[in-house]
This record gives C-alpha cells, sequence and structure tokens, in this order.
C-alpha cells in the first residue's frame, strides 16, 4: 500500500506537464494542483493521529487508499481547474491518512529497527514511484494519454484489497492513547524542522524536474518524462543501499553521507549544457534524496517519545508544509525569470539543510548526534 501511495502521488507531479498544456495552464496554476495536494496533506497532518484513535486504524488505512482513488478520477475527468485542483486536494487529504496509518504502524511493531523497516518498505514505494514517469512517457507516446497511468494505479488499488482486504491492521495502542495530551519534545521539532527542508528538496525536483529537462536541458516532452524514470530508479538503488547500511552506521552519519551524494550531483543537473551531464546529476541527486526522508523521519520518531502516531501526523504536516509552498515559490520565480534560474531555490535549501544539522549538532541539548 505505501507503492500504491507513492504511485498515485508521483503521478500527479509527473502528469502536470500534460495537463498544463491541455487545459493552457501556466507555471504558476500548475503548481496550484501540488499546492492543493500539499494542503490536504496539511490538513490531514492535524488531525491524523485524533483520526486513527478515534476510527480506528483499520478504517483509515482503507478509507485513505480508497480516497485518494477517487480523488484521481476526479483529476481524470476534470476539464477545468474548479475540478482538478479540489481533486488533487482530496488526494493529500486522504493520501495522508493512508501513509501515516502505514508509518506509524511500521514504528511500532519495529521499535529500534524502525530506520531499517522504513527505508526497506521505500524501496518497493521508490520502484512503483519510478513506474509512474514511465508509464506515463509510454502512454502519451502511444495515445492513450496520461490518464492510463492513473487508471493503472486505481486497478493496483483493487488487487491490493483482494488480496490484502482481510488482513489485521494494528490497533493505536493504549499508551500512545494515554500520551495524546503530551506535547512532543523539542528534539523532534527540531528533526521536524530537517522533514520540511528535505521534503521541499525532493519535491522541488519532483514536481519541476520534468520541465527543466524540457525547458531548460531542451528534451521533447515524452523524452523529459520517460528520463525523469531515471531519477527515480536511482531513488531505488539508493534505498537498497541505504536499507543496508543503516545496519551499520547510525543515522545522522548515514544522513550526512547522503546529503553530501546531493550536494555532488545538484551542481550537474542544473548547470550543465550537455544533455548526458544533466542526467547524470540527476541520477546522482536520486541516489542522495533516496534517503532523506527516511532517515529525517526515523530521526523525528525516536525523538518523539513513543508517540509514534503523532509524530507521524506531524511529520506529514512538515511534508505537507514543504510541498504547499515550495514547489509553487519554484513555479513563480520560472513564470518571472525562467525554469533554470529558479532552480537556486534548491541550492538555498540545500545550504539551510547543512547549517541545521551542523547547529543542532554542536548544541548543547543532544538533538541530532551521531549516535541519534
Amino acid at each position: 500500500m505505501l507503492a500504491y501511495f507513492a504511485y498515485m502521488q508521483t503521478s500527479v507531479g509527473t502528469l502536470m506537464p500534460f495537463l498544463r498544456d491541455e487545459l493552457g495552464l501556466s507555471y504558476t496554476v500548475g503548481a496550484l494542483h501540488m499546492s492543493a495536494l500539499a494542503l490536504g496533506m496539511v490538513l490531514a497532518g492535524l488531525v491524523g493521529d485524533r483520526t486513527a484513535a478515534l476510527l480506528g486504524r483499520g478504517r483509515v488505512f482503507w478509507g485513505g487508499a480508497i480516497g485518494m482513488a477517487l480523488g484521481a478520477v476526479g483529476l481524470m475527468l476534470g476539464g477545468t481547474i474548479a475540478v482538478t485542483i479540489p481533486s488533487a486536494l482530496s488526494m493529500g487529504i486522504f493520501g495522508t491518512l493512508l501513509i501515516g496509518s502505514i508509518q506509524a504502524t511500521l514504528a511500532d511493531h519495529h521499535g529500534t529497527q524502525r530506520t531499517i523497516a522504513f527505508t526497506e518498505s521505500n524501496i518497493a514505494a521508490s520502484i512503483l514511484a519510478a513506474l509512474a514517469p514511465l508509464l506515463i512517457g509510454i502512454f502519451q507516446r502511444t495515445g492513450v494519454g496520461w490518464r492510463g497511468a492513473l487508471i493503472a494505479g486505481i486497478v493496483l488499488l483493487i488487487g491490493l484489497a483482494l488480496v490484502l482486504g482481510q488482513t489485521q491492521i494494528p490497533a493505536v495502542r493504549t499508551s500512545q492513547r494515554e500520551r495524546r495530551s503530551q506535547r512532543l519534545p523539542q528534539r523532534f521539532w527540531i528533526a521536524w524542522l530537517v522533514i520540511v527542508l528535505v521534503v521541499s528538496i525532493e519535491w522541488c525536483l519532483t514536481f519541476w524536474g520534468n520541465d527543466f529537462l524540457r525547458k531548460a536541458v531542451g528534451l521533447a516532452p515524452a523524452d523529459a518524462a520517460t528520463l525523469m524514470g531515471i531519477y527515480f530508479g536511482a531513488i531505488v538503488l539508493g534505498r537498497i543501499a541505504g536499507s543496508r547500511l543503516s545496519r551499520q552506521i547510525s543515522d545522522i552519519q548515514l544522513l550526512w553521507g547522503v546529503i553530501g551524494l546531493t550536494i555532488v550531483g545538484f551542481p550537474l543537473f542544473w548547470l550543465g549544457n550537455i544533455p548526458i551531464v544533466n542526467i547524470t546529476g540527476l541520477f546522482l541527486m536520486g541516489l542522495g534524496i533516496a534517503n532523506l526522508f527516511p532517515l529525517s523521519l526515523a530521526i523525528a520518531v525516536d525523538a518523539s517519545d513513543g508517540q509514534t502516531d503523532a509524530a507521524s501526523a506531524r511529520a506529514t504536516l512538515g511534508s505537507g508544509l514543504a510541498i504547499l509552498t515550495l514547489p509553487l515559490v519554484l513555479g513563480s520565480a520560472a513564470d518571472a525569470v525562467g525554469v533554470r534560474s529558479a532552480f537556486v531555490i534548491v541550492a538555498g535549501l540545500l545550504f539551510v539543510l547543512v547549517g541545521i544539522l551542523w547547529l543542532s549538532g554542536r548544541a548543547p541539548l543532544p538533538i541530532l548526534t551521531p549516535d541519534s
């Protein structure tokens, strides 16, 4: 189900250039779809833990999955932004409820090995996310159109429901119910800020990478959509490597390593004037970005004092805030100065991320240390 979520969420960003062309939208208006999806994440992130406690994780799990599919139907059938933007909002709300229940369940079940669980579970998600741009490119080439990729996602959900429909989803633990009135500790909120930054970086590239390859590198639309599959393929490889490395080194040490790899790849992708250089940078960034979110999530959950449902909900809230603001800011900048120049925003995010990690590691409080 995590793979289903990743596939549907990634499809929204990848298909947006085709929807923009179809409806005659600007960069900024196109970005409003992702902002709507992100706003749904924010809204659900505010109440996700309470919803799980009230309705039970099982209902939230399947209700979120079905609601996300219904939102995709609206995105496919809506011929105007009056329909497509609310549909993206719906996908954000229900998708976040789904992912929140998944993350909290994994954290409770695997305990101190949650980092390994997060990275390994995200391998399947990465594979399906990598398939999304490939299928969109293939369907667009063959005349079926980008809608075929969303239909494939709905078919996947039907298949999963038939196979997994009777599986019991663990309930919220009684100890967590008793802690609901407690505040999450300061360490968690520092890690939460890291989540906001890494998700901002990931989604600026996910949402605008296709357009960058088209407008700045000069690739044909279908080729750009297909080559984004290299980025998502690199994420798969990165998470496979991350799941092994997380057994040997600490979360924060591994986080520093993947940030370094992202920093190496970014100038090649951003400033390269030959497509092979840009694609090489895109691949290296994918390897690094692969583990930014799983590692920062694991650090945040570890810092939550056992409040896994609350930590998961606030993590998705942070992700939603990042997706709500940064792709829209980058899109607005692209309208004003061009998409290549607008990517200076990503360089700034990387700089701030490194600064936050460095400062938190040196702080008197044990916020993010090598043995986190």
